[in-house]
């Protein structure tokens, strides 16, 4: 069975949060079964509608303005007996009702019952959901398995994985045969990604041959949404976009460029389309910062932008069998730098991070830029034997304006460090938890 650590964070709400709760993610994450696992393992009482699959569910909804409204309407469609300040509503694909923005406020101050939401596009569909008072939604973000939770998954024993842990902790090696024996998973999580459907069929057959279907059809799914919600010319340009992430991301430069698309085509013209796949949650993009300097938000410049599937599996399945093969057996793929780039944003993004590049003509170009534990860090991605030649991180160190104390290295090798700069194996990335740690104040008397 997979286990996923949103899981704790779920079971939590479970035992008291009073607001509602709202899972998001891209189709095929493992929503509806991860809420429905965590609801049935703590014995709650529940009854779960999808908008979708119960046309009479949401017609229910629809017509369902006050709670004792939703209460008989509900029962009415789905047989369940409602009971006071016990039952809990799991509603799955949310998007379909728009109109439950507007309630969901009213029937969460009735406190007579306990709400769940959870849906796919949500970032596009229910835009208004972002302005919903504070206090009435509580909202959780889900994304493919990390590789942490894929080792897991896989059989990586708690001992294994503690040891891991303590290497990136104190930067101590891993050791040849665990270091390894992980990196050879960690190939495996390449091919397969993330994707629960992905990583159960490989668990239960072994075969990752029997995965190409799914990932195929994943990513149908995704291109569906686009002819259900979209007008054809923005459809067409999203596929546009989407296809060509591969390519761009087998270039040395991997900035998207637009002109591939069609021929002085600007980022003004491209721009919703960007964030409607990112928001959509298929796509996770990397902002330029003009300097790597805190807070990165606010160097922001939107309109130079490396995209990456949300997925590594999907990628790697897009770039074709050679590249999976290589992958696999270890043939040397070239080009694998931007593969191991997806891995690296898909487990930052996962952990909490806003993931940013750095390009300058003088200094060079940094693959990521994040803010961990309260700095700045350089991030450089190395898929080849030659992971100590990195100009750029090195500049960027060695630059007094900057203030940088540490700076990572991810490549195919075990631990070591130099100086200011530690140098990780790929799989490591999955290691880094965002911190959100503010000081204590001390009370102000006046």
């Amino acid at each position: 069975m997979i286990r996923r650590t949103i899981e704790k964070e779920i079971s939590n709400w479970i035992m008291g949060d009073h607001r509602a709760l709202l899972v998001d993610g891209a189709r095929q994450v493992g929503k509806t079964y991860t809420i429905r696992h965590c609801l049935k393992e703590q014995k709650c009482d529940y009854v779960e509608v999808n908008l979708i699959d119960n046309q009479d569910a949401l017609k229910a909804l629809t017509k369902s303005e006050s709670v004792d409204d939703l209460v008989i309407n509900l029962s009415a469609s789905t047989g369940h007996t409602f009971i006071k300040n016990k039952t809990i509503v799991f509603i799955d694909e949310v998007q379909e009702l728009k109109e439950l923005v507007t309630r969901i406020k009213f029937w969460v101050d009735d406190a007579s019952f306990r709400y769940i939401l959870s849906g796919s596009l949500l970032g596009v569909e229910l835009r208004a959901l972002r302005s919903a008072p504070v206090g009435y939604i509580h909202e959780l973000k889900m994304y493919p398995l990390t590789f942490e939770e894929f080792m897991i998954a896989n059989g990586v024993t708690e001992e294994v994985l503690n040891h891991l842990r303590d290497c990136f902790e104190n930067k101590k090696k891993v050791g040849e045969i665990v270091h390894n024996k992980v990196m050879k998973l960690f190939n495996r999580y390449l091919v397969v990604g993330g994707m629960p459907q992905s990583v159960q069929k490989l668990i239960d057959t072994g075969n990752t041959g029997e995965i190409d279907e799914i990932q195929g059809d994943i990513i149908s799914f995704y291109k569906r949404d686009y002819t259900k919600y979209e007008d054809v010319d923005k459809r067409l340009l999203l596929n546009d976009i989407y296809d060509l992430i591969p390519a761009q991301l087998l270039k040395q430069n991997r900035r998207f460029n637009y002109a591939d698309i069609k021929k002085g085509l600007r980022f003004e013209k491209v721009e919703n389309s960007f964030m409607w796949l990112y928001k959509a949650g298929v796509v996770l993009p990397s902002f330029n910062v003009t300097e790597p300097k805190i807070a990165l938000k606010l160097n922001e410049k939107s309109s130079l932008v490396k995209l990456y599937y949300s997925d590594v599996g999907l990628l790697t399945f897009s770039c074709g069998d050679s590249m999976r093969r290589g992958i696999l057996y270890g043939e040397g793929v070239p080009n694998l730098g931007g593969v191991y780039e997806n891995a690296v944003i898909q487990e930052l993004s996962a952990n909490g991070f806003d993931v940013y590049y750095y390009n300058s003509k003088k200094l060079g170009e940094l693959d990521f830029v994040v803010e961990y534990n309260g700095r700045v860090l350089p991030i450089e991605v190395k898929s080849g034997k030659d992971y100590y030649v990195h100009s750029a991180i090195s500049n960027v160190v060695n630059n007094n304006e900057f203030d940088i104390e540490e700076a990572f290295v991810f490549s195919g090798h075990d631990i070591s460090v130099d100086g200011k700069i530690v140098y990780y194996p790929i799989y490591m990335t999955t290691f880094m938890k965002k911190k959100l740690e503010m000081p204590i104040l001390e009370k102000i008397i006046i």
